[in-house]
């Protein structure tokens, strides 16, 4: 008998003539958890829905074998019915239904006659969450009620009551905060104890290092290497994803502050849900031409609410006053700030980043489209020409323009939208979160994409939940705590833990806020 619980061997599959994936192969042992690294495009999740039965036996080549024996698998159910599950990087769950049907969905406990066994499916999907170290959350309750990290822990309890053998985790703590990657990280270590075997696609190296028992590295579609972890790190394994060395994954690259480009008057945003609490607490704040402005804090601290302000986006009542230029602006929707000079990148981009019925070029050029009519008819060759040089800017990898935007991964589509906010060439550009689930080689152009813009003299406000991130990128960093301006910081020598400090420490309103 194998002592692989799984072998992928010579895996290959097109879309439309383009090779995504070229003779790769893989190997788990039971009990092994095997880091599957490589740059946004490379091919990981595809590779992934090949072996959870995404796309069918015969719909690809090569071969796979579970525990010695050929899987020709034609569905999801096929693969889960033999112990596969994969838990994907967007979520799938059902924002109305309750967690312990969530968990359930598919797999429901019945009664004679059909009817729904609810005190036993709350029984065990209460075992679950207290094993996910989630003991508050109410099964009962729908999905929705619950923030974006406890959703993903409930992803990860559906997958543990299948009674997984192979759990393949697709970029599991994207949306997750550091106490619950800790536990996630934990509960990995707790299945492979138990001989459940994972496959851990992440793009951060850091976590894959620590929970990883062997690396396997693909890049444009081929087999790289696969290596024991323990003759690894980091570095390496960067080295070996994007097929050169990094050294310094923030680069410096010097460029002027100018005058003030951008004022945030007393912003003040109120809960759509609950009209009387305030989630932006009366902030103040400047930015000036070519700065880059790191906006740092917990989860749920504001950042996002106080950007989506500034760009119009903002779904509740909002007072306060933007100015450009020393002059107030209108930007009640996001095309009013669009016109007035300032662009974002939102921080989920496939709710509010891209259109997924509509090709990458079509979304790159959705925020000028005005530019591109004529005698009210789109001019498809100058469109196309503009589109052609975001892509061409960005590295953006795409087969063609016309190719549907939900065709790229992660971290394409993310570029896609970085692309389609430059297209207007805006005065002040927003980025919120800009680099999640975007492999480090991508983030290295990312951070020098925001260093050229800022030598051109574009105001940059970068939200970000990675803190080494802020402080390798930004010139000065506010700190937001509770819907309030807890630090305003030079990054002159700023240390993690100062940033920590004034995030976890309420202002007194008499005294104003600290500056380094």
């Amino acid at each position: 008998m194998s002592e692989y619980l799984l072998e992928m061997r010579g895996i290959a599959k097109s879309f439309g003539g383009v090779r995504a994936l070229d003779g790769i192969d893989l190997k788990v042992r039971p009990g092994e958890c095997v880091g599957l690294c490589g740059e946004n495009g490379a091919g990981k999740s595809t590779l992934m829905k090949v072996l959870s039965g995404v796309y069918p036996h015969g719909d690809w080549e090569g071969e796979i074998l579970w525990e010695g024996k050929p899987l020709k698998a034609q569905s999801v159910r096929d693969t889960e019915a033999a112990g596969i599950v994969i838990i994907h990087q967007e979520l799938m769950l059902v924002p109305q239904l309750s967690v312990a049907e969530n968990i359930f969905m598919g797999n429901e406990i019945t009664l004679p006659g059909g009817r729904m066994h609810y005190a036993a499916m709350h029984q065990r999907a209460e075992e679950l969450v207290h094993q996910l170290k989630m003991p508050e959350m109410n099964v009962a309750l729908p999905v929705m009620y619950y923030g974006g990290g406890h959703q993903q822990l409930v992803e990860i309890a559906k997958a543990l009551n299948k009674q997984a053998r192979l759990l393949i985790l697709d970029e599991p703590s994207s949306s997750l905060t550091a106490a619950e990657t800790a536990v996630l990280l934990d509960i990995i270590r707790d299945l492979k104890a138990k001989g459940v075997a994972c496959v851990y696609i992440s793009h951060k190296l850091d976590e894959v290092a620590a929970v990883c028992d062997t690396i396997s590295v693909i890049r444009d579609g081929r087999h790289v290497a696969t290596e024991p972890m323990a003759e690894l790190d980091v570095d390496r394994i960067v080295t070996r994803m994007v097929g050169r060395e990094i050294k310094n994954l923030y680069p410096k690259v010097p460029h002027e502050i100018g005058e003030v480009r951008l004022e945030a008057r007393n912003i003040c945003c109120y809960d759509p849900e609950n009209p009387s609490r305030r989630r932006v607490d009366d902030i103040s704040f400047s930015l000036r031409a070519g700065e880059i402005l790191g906006i740092a804090g917990l989860v749920g601290a504001g950042r996002t609410e106080l950007v989506s302000t500034l760009f119009g986006a903002y779904p509740g009542r909002w007072e306060g006053e933007v100015l450009l230029d020393g002059k107030p602006i209108d930007t009640s929707t996001p095309l009013k700030a669009i016109r007035a000079g300032i662009c974002m990148v939102p921080e989920d981009r496939k709710q509010h980043g891209i259109v997924p019925d509509l090709g990458v070029g079509q979304n790159i050029s959705l925020s000028v489209l005005e530019r591109f009519r004529r005698l009210g008819r789109i001019n498809a060759e100058a469109e196309l020409h503009a589109v052609q040089g975001q892509i061409e800017r960005l590295r953006l990898k795409t087969a063609s323009p016309y190719l549907p935007i939900t065709g790229l991964s992660g971290g394409n589509q993310q570029k896609a939208v970085l692309a389609k906010m430059l297209q207007p060439k805006p005065r002040v550009l927003i980025l919120d979160e800009p680099t999640r689930g975007v492999d480090v080689g991508a983030k290295y152009e990312i951070y020098k994409l925001i260093l050229e813009l800022a030598q051109e003299g574009v105001a940059i406000i970068m939200v970000s939940s990675e803190l080494p991130e802020v402080l390798g990128i930004s010139d000065r960093v506010l700190v937001i705590g509770e819907g309030q301006l807890r630090g305003d910081f030079i990054n002159d020598g700023l240390s993690q833990e100062a940033v920590m400090t004034a995030a976890l420490t309420p202002v007194r309103k008499e005294y104003g806020v600290t500056h380094a």
